[in-house]
């Protein structure tokens, strides 16, 4: 086992990640996977579109007939035919002449670009004047413009969203292999937390824990599965922990992971089976005290307590956990953030990465990062803010007026 609170950084707990098996796969309908992760490639089994249509309503044309063309020396063109929604032309178009065709309409053999209707003026039924000249594939997609036939269009551990799921749909695909969700057991522990439904007597408080995790597990794209309140008991921990782990992919246990005389959780995670005590203590405020055990091939959480060190814990450290056993492709951190201005000076400790919780403001154009003060067991902070700022490890703080990096919660 690791010495107690020997902290470890923030990257060297991520490395961990790859300790932690994706889960298993299964097949989800298309109208059913929305937030779902790919688990395997998939590949255009023909061009997209496969067919050159055109995005305006106008004239098929080839461009070359429409050179040089002006309001006042226009092209006339000679109309040979028309190309009806859904149809394919049975007529080319050749030099000097048009065809009448709809958006998303088929071009005919010959045309390579669209004339839009608004710089045309039908002389009689068989004449079009154009006043512009077009370049050609102007209003035109051509086959294979948005996909080629064999390429690779959607990756593996890419999150299915509207976008992606409109993609598949275009090419026919009605069911698709996804990983399975990963449950995540959630237990709170402590003399002092009470059920929501119950009245706190003096000293306790109600368990919100479960619920904050619950809503961040989901968000992050596991089931979330509670196993109630876990009195500062070691043979029921072990336990309920013991029971939790049978029935999900990773657990969390909030409260229980500091230094105290009562806090049983690093003595019950070292006494399950195959259990190995990777990281106890983060170098990060909040959340310093926080611990990783393996299970198994499980991953175990000794969240903190305190609500806002728990949920901050969760959103810098285990989602990206929960990410990985979910399939998940890594994505770069500032994916997720916004610039902002920072409104106050911020001191920070040494030794340490400090997560500052912030609400955003919109001022003469530009974005402002107001600092929301608050001690790590008042919800009311978490309430008010719009994301955190981090400030590195080793730095004294950061000065007002300064650009931050905002990660959205």
């Amino acid at each position: 086992m690791k010495e107690f609170f020997k902290v470890m950084t923030l990257d060297a707990v991520l490395e961990f990640r790859d300790r932690f098996k994706i889960k298993t796969v299964e097949q989800v309908s298309l109208d059913q996977s929305h937030k779902r992760i790919l688990a395997k490639p998939l590949v255009s089994d023909r061009d997209l579109p496969d067919f050159s249509r055109a995005t305006m309503d106008g004239y098929a044309v080839r461009a070359s007939s429409t050179f040089g063309a002006s309001s006042g020396s226009p092209a006339w063109l000679t109309i040979v035919g028309s190309v009806a929604m859904g149809e394919k032309p049975t007529f080319d178009v050749g030099p000097g002449e048009a065809a009448r065709i709809a958006t998303g309409g088929m071009l005919p053999q010959g045309a390579d670009s669209v004339v839009m209707i608004e710089i045309t003026e039908t002389v009689d039924k068989h004449t079009v004047e154009v006043y512009k000249s077009v370049a050609p594939g102007q209003f035109v997609i051509e086959r294979g413009e948005d996909f080629e036939q064999g390429k690779t269009i959607l990756m593996a551990g890419q999150e299915i969203r509207p976008q992606e799921a409109g993609l598949m749909a275009a090419f026919g695909v009605d069911s698709v292999t996804v990983y399975a969700k990963p449950r995540v057991g959630i237990i709170s522990t402590g003399d002092e937390v009470v059920p929501v439904s119950e009245e706190p007597p003096p000293g306790h408080i109600r368990d919100i824990n479960s619920y904050t995790l619950g809503g961040l597990v989901e968000g992050a794209g596991g089931i979330p599965r509670t196993y109630g309140i876990v009195k500062d008991n070691e043979k029921e921990l072990y336990n309920r922990c013991e029971k939790a782990l049978l029935e999900n992919d990773m657990l969390l246990i909030s409260g229980g992971s500091s230094v105290g005389v009562r806090d049983f959780t690093t003595a019950v995670l070292a006494a399950l089976p195959d259990s190995e005590i990777l990281v106890h203590g983060i170098a990060i405020s909040p959340g310093k005290p926080t611990l990783l055990a393996r299970v198994g091939e499980k991953a175990v959480w000794g969240l903190p307590g305190h609500v806002v060190s728990a949920m901050i814990v969760f959103d810098v450290v285990v989602k990206p956990f929960v990410h990985a056993i979910a399939g998940r492709k890594p994505f770069c951190g500032d994916r997720f953030t916004i610039p902002a201005v920072l409104t106050r000076n911020v001191p920070s400790g040494q030794g340490r990465e400090d997560y500052v919780r912030v609400k955003l403001i919109e001022k003469d154009h530009d974005i402002l990062a107001e600092p929301v003060l608050g001690k790590s067991g008042t919800i009311n902070s978490m309430v008010l803010a719009d994301g955190l700022i981090r400030i590195p490890m080793n730095t004294e703080g950061l000065e007002k007026g300064c650009r931050v990096k905002v990660r959205l919660m």
